[in-house]
Order: structure tokens, then C-alpha cells, then sequence
């Protein structure tokens, strides 16, 4: 029998809400997602002027980074042709769910991956700068 702790909806709205004031911060609307330790989603924001697009993309980057347990930039690297440790072409994988593009980062509480966030709608260092502010709020607020 295995037994799993998984983020509950305060925690999400926390880590979220830590996400959206760095967003503010620097002036980009981003789509945020929060996803259980299986990637599996479980609150979503999209800030007024968010893009379209993003609503997916910061979704695919929340279940790549829980599911993986590893942040999407870590793929970005090891996907360059070449790389010792190659993995080009994953971003094929799962129908295409499988994100590269930073802003995607595994949630850890006590040694283990509880989840998940996705930010999407800046560059990939405002997406990770946003994705870390939300993980720091939940620290701060649970650790």
C-alpha cells in the first residue's frame, strides 16, 4: 500500500497566488497551473491578458515538471543534439504534453514531489521567476 501526500486546493491557491504577484511584479500575465504529484491538474489561473495559448502550454509545463520530477529547462538542455545525455525528440512524447520551454518546475514537500507548476506567457526566465515565487509562497506558508 502506498501512501501519497498531494497538494490540496489552499496550497494550490497559495502557490498561485505567489505566482501571480512576481507576474505583477514584472508587468507579464501569466497562465498558471498547479497539478498533484501525477500532473494531474488541480487549479488554474489565467491572469487578465494571459495568452491564449498559454493556458495549455503552462498546463503541459506543470505535468512535465510533477511527472518527471524535474524542471522543463532541464529538458531544454539535454535536448540540444549532441548533449551527452540526449534526449532530443521527448518533446514528441505524450501526444506532445512533454514541455522543454522553462517555467515548468516539480513542488517538493518532505524529500518528495507533490506536484506541480506550470507558468506560461513570458520568456522562459520571467515563466521560471514566477514558477519559483510560487513554490517559494508555499514553503514559506507550509514548511
Amino acid at each position: 500500500m502506498l501512501t501519497i501526500s498531494r497538494l490540496n486546493q489552499a496550497e494550490a491557491k497559495t502557490i498561485i497566488d505567489g505566482a501571480v504577484q512576481k507576474a505583477t511584479e514584472l508587468g507579464v500575465p501569466m497562465c498558471i497551473a498547479v497539478v498533484d504529484e501525477s500532473g494531474n491538474l488541480i487549479a488554474f489561473e489565467r491572469m487578465d491578458g494571459g495568452k491564449v495559448h498559454s493556458i495549455t502550454i503552462s498546463q503541459d509545463k506543470a505535468f512535465t515538471a510533477a511527472s518527471a520530477r524535474k524542471g522543463t529547462h532541464e529538458f531544454n538542455k539535454a535536448c540540444i543534439p549532441g548533449h551527452k545525455n540526449n534526449l532530443f525528440g521527448i518533446h514528441t512524447a505524450l501526444g506532445g504534453r512533454m514541455c522543454i520551454v522553462g517555467g515548468g518546475l516539480p513542488l517538493s514537500y518532505n524529500g518528495s514531489v507533490v506536484g506541480g507548476i506550470g507558468v506560461s506567457s513570458g520568456s522562459p526566465e520571467q515563466d521560471i521567476s514566477c514558477a519559483q515565487a510560487g513554490i517559494d509562497s508555499f514553503t514559506k506558508a507550509y514548511a
